[in-house]
């Protein structure tokens, strides 16, 4: 079968070797089969993505060895694409607006004792899911503050009976999104949410086989409920292993890794941090 992965950074800081691993295995997967890949930036969320980042991981991958295939995606140049996907859902009557904060939301989840959790935190306990269509109308049309929200009760009814995915070395996955609850596909600082972009560009930019973090692998029950909802393409899901460091704690930015610029102005070589990430040289 054809092959088409991608890796879809978000430029919210530099790549550290964790970003290596995952881009490194998505380019072999790809190039090892004579298909393509694709790079794509995820940075619908304007208060933490900053130019300068992307700059960097289009420098990163170059001097790590990575080509890519065609134009990078730049998910900002986009909304109107995701505002169409929200609008067919919405027509389906599967979004409501919410309206509650934050704050209200976890003073409500706390008053309600030990609820579970999901993959995304305690589930949104559905206060404006109630509210009657008119008063929505109303709160909407002054201008009020609010998230769309997928109502998972009804999308599940839409849904296929028996939502499942092809996961790499262990073939069909049932899936089970209610956990999620009534999720967040877009609010006011993020027109989209990273759910809702990441299937519609997936299917867009004909993506046949998604490599990510086993972190993710959550996400792909609520994603297949998506694609199958809006008519999208099921592509097969690969999830590898994090890279950790020393004391076993999975690399992120926000415990300072070091990043691959560091590592490169400390001199290691572009073939040194392929093999620190995973894949040596042959």
């Amino acid at each position: 079968m054809p092959v088409t992965t991608r890796f879809a950074p978000s430029p919210t800081g530099l790549l550290h070797l964790g970003h290596a691993h995952a881009a490194l295995a998505a380019w072999s997967a790809a190039r090892g089969a004579g298909r393509r890949f694709l790079l794509r930036i995820e940075d619908i969320d304007g208060t933490r993505c900053r130019p300068e980042f992307t700059a960097a991981i289009l420098e990163d991958l170059g001097w790590l060895g990575l080509d890519w295939d065609g134009e990078v995606r730049m998910q900002s140049q986009h909304m109107a694409e995701y505002r169409a996907a929200l609008d067919r859902l919405a027509a389906r009557g599967l979004l409501y607006p919410c309206f509650c904060t934050r704050a209200e939301i976890a003073r409500e989840v706390a008053a309600a004792g030990a609820a579970p959790h999901g993959p995304d935190g305690p589930p949104y306990p559905g206060t404006c899911r109630r509210l009657a269509p008119a008063v929505r109308a109303a709160r909407v049309a002054a201008g009020e503050p609010h998230a769309l929200r997928l109502d998972m009760a009804a999308a599940l009814a839409l849904a296929p009976a028996h939502l499942s995915f092809e996961e790499a070395g262990a073939g069909r996955i049932h899936c089970d999104p209610a956990p999620f609850g009534d999720v967040v596909l877009a609010r006011k600082e993020v027109p989209a949410s990273y759910h809702l972009c990441v299937t519609h560009d997936d299917a867009l930019q004909g993506v046949t086989l998604v490599t990510r973090g086993v972190d993710l692998q959550p996400a792909t029950h609520l994603h297949r409920l998506l694609q199958a909802l809006l008519g999208w393409p099921e592509p097969r899901y690969a999830h590898h292993r994090l890279l950790t460091d020393d004391t076993g704690r999975r690399l992120a930015k926000r415990d300072g890794a070091p990043s691959l610029r560091a590592l490169r102005e400390a001199g290691r070589s572009p073939a040194e941090l392929r093999a620190l990430a995973g894949f040596a040289d042959p």
